[in-house]
């Protein structure tokens, strides 16, 4: 993995400075729906193309048999469309091979223009159930915010089967359930560990209301996404 420079962490400050501003200018209306909607999940993905999504970075995702499959990366595939936040995201995913590494970012503060930033300045919830293979730790399993979050409890099924992530965006907090389980309840504040690794996010503050998108790892680590959808909170 690269590192980075004065340069690329100066940037940084200017694009958390970016977002505050960016949000401060959000109108909360954009991020409603009708109330008639409120109890119904809203499909990003059709299971046909990749009509509203975007991909930066090596790699890329397409669509085959009605999921999202990929081929090389480092890469993301990005929601175009909007930010999100007070919502719940669901994904439903599986592994190629037993084991493979992948991940679900959230609270991208603003439009990704390559693959690194999202890793730097937004959330990964991890996709990878046997971290150790790539000597990191339980704070790097699924379901967790990658290097951030230590798991309340392992739920990560092995390929080929599938699992079922549901990512909870409540003002600053964010609770991930995977497979009917709370595996991971962080607040913003929160105590959070020493960067072990430079391709670790940041520490720091991240948006309420920020961009979505999966990754796609590398030839030997594929996972393929079949359902994204997304609800908002009753408050």
């Amino acid at each position: 993995m690269k590192r980075i420079g004065l340069n690329q962490m100066l940037l940084g400050i200017f694009i958390i400075a970016l977002a505050n501003i960016s949000y401060a200018g959000i109108s909360p209306d954009k991020n409603k729906q009708k109330k008639a909607d409120q109890s119904e999940w809203r499909q990003l993905f059709n299971g046909k193309d990749l009509t509203g999504w975007k991909h930066v970075g090596p790699g890329s995702q397409y669509v085959e048999d009605g999921l999202i499959k990929s081929h090389g990366g480092m890469g993301l595939l990005y929601w175009t469309a909007e930010k999100f936040g007070n919502c719940t995201i669901r994904v439903e995913f599986r592994m190629r091979d037993t084991n493979s590494n992948a991940g679900v970012f959230i609270r991208i503060p603003i439009e990704p223009y390559e693959e690194w930033m999202p890793v730097f300045y937004g959330y990964e919830v991890q996709i990878d159930n046997q971290p150790e293979l790539s000597n990191e730790d339980d704070y790097h399993y699924t379901g967790m915010l990658y290097s951030l979050t230590k798991p309340l409890a392992k739920t990560g099924k092995p390929g080929p089967e599938w699992n079922t992530m549901e990512i909870t965006l409540d003002g600053l907090r964010t609770i991930v359930y995977l497979n009917g389980v709370k595996v991971t309840d962080f607040k913003e504040g929160d105590p959070v560990p020493e960067r072990k690794f430079d391709f670790e996010p940041f520490h720091g503050p991240r948006p309420e209301f920020g961009y979505i998108g999966l990754q796609n790892h590398g030839d030997s680590d594929v996972v393929f996404f079949r359902k994204v959808e997304v609800k908002p909170l009753k408050k």
